[in-house]
């Protein structure tokens, strides 16, 4: 029998699995502690469980833990992590220091399949979902790399979060609850290409998290060109569900908006997203693009970054630029990865300090 991850477990999961075994509900939170708030790395460190209980959780389960495969580390204090799995697969792990504490971008898929032209992590298409634990163990990770308590996190990295919808929502789950790491909900934010049943079902959800939209076009012939899930979700049809999820959860949106020079950064889009958006009260986040090999795209100039934000500002869209952090890596996502995969990775160490 293929052992199971039990860091991917919740505790009512875990409390299901301890009635299986015969062993008392409690025993439950007591692995959910040692597993996801001291993270063992072995089941032999849970010193206050009975021994025939070790033995069958060391025969059936294992606790995910990923090998460092890479790393690089820029002057700005940004690390990106090439992370094996225990499939020998590889997916991208971004720790990010501000002033207000640590932020982790965590991948949820292996691979991603939603095909976007100005993204590396889409080459070579979707591989595996990560489960739950898998993707809690990126950040614990970092956590254990550093020696430092990571307090927000942004499912942005490899993959498409909606499109792995019960893990990720089993990873907000383990990954906030008070006898984990304990990470505010509202300290998380989740990042979706645009699959519109699954906004809806997020909505659902009622869950204090942010969501982005990554829009980067306001109409579609534009998007279409970059980004094939706007044939199968259309720009109208992506902005009636955004409105929906937000009148249901009373959470505002947010919008991420890649610049690509000559694509989408002229004064009249700048006016058709305005128009588009207006009355949500709604955030565009620019993006100036990273280079990606094999991307027909370039990233636009500050200059032209600056007067699309204040071309959105005039017409009453809150927009801020984001700050560019790891720019001497391969800091476009999914290119660690890609290089590493065809033998050659720049500037990267073993992450030893």
């Amino acid at each position: 029998m293929e052992k199971r991850c039990i860091t991917s477990f919740t505790i009512e999961q875990l409390t299901a699995l301890m009635k299986e075994l015969g062993q008392p509900g409690f025993r439950a939170k007591q692995i959910f502690h040692w597993v996801h708030q001291k993270q063992a790395a072995e089941f032999s460190q849970m010193t206050d469980q009975p021994k025939a209980l070790i033995a069958r959780l060391e025969q059936d389960f294992y606790i995910a833990q990923h090998k460092v495969r890479r790393c690089q580390r820029s002057k700005d204090g940004t690390v990106k992590y090439l992370f094996e799995l225990a499939d020998g697969n590889c997916i991208e792990t971004v720790l990010m220091r501000y002033n207000y504490g640590n932020t982790v971008c965590v991948s949820t898929q292996v691979g991603c399949r939603m095909g976007c032209r100005f993204c590396a992590s889409t080459q070579g298409g979707r591989v595996r979902n990560l489960e739950a634990g898998e993707i809690a163990a990126e950040i614990y990770g970092v956590m254990r790399d550093t020696g430092e308590r990571v307090s927000h996190v942004v499912l942005m990295g490899i993959g498409e979060p909606l499109d792995n919808f019960d893990n990720v929502m089993d990873f907000l789950e383990i990954v906030s609850c008070a006898d984990g790491i304990n990470i505010g909900m509202r300290n998380f934010s989740l990042s979706t290409c645009g699959l519109v049943p699954m906004i809806d079902k997020l909505a659902e959800k009622k869950l204090q998290l942010t969501l982005s939209v990554s829009l980067h076009a306001p109409e579609n012939t534009m998007r279409s060109s970059m980004m094939p899930v706007n044939n199968a979700y259309p720009v109208e049809q992506l902005i009636a569900a955004c409105r929906r999820y937000q009148q249901t959860t009373g959470r505002r949106i947010s919008f991420e908006y890649s610049m690509v020079r000559g694509v989408n950064d002229s004064d009249q889009t700048a006016a058709m997203l305005a128009k588009l958006i207006r009355g949500m009260g709604a955030h565009v986040n620019l993006i100036p693009i990273n280079p990606v090999d094999g991307s027909p795209y370039s990233a636009s100039d500050d200059a032209n970054v600056r007067r699309f934000q204040q071309r959105l500002m005039d017409l009453g869209v809150n927009a801020t630029v984001r700050r560019r952090l790891g720019q001497d890596i391969s800091a476009a996502c999914g290119q660690l990865r890609r290089e590493d995969s065809k033998g050659g990775v720049p500037n990267a160490d073993h992450c030893q300090n």
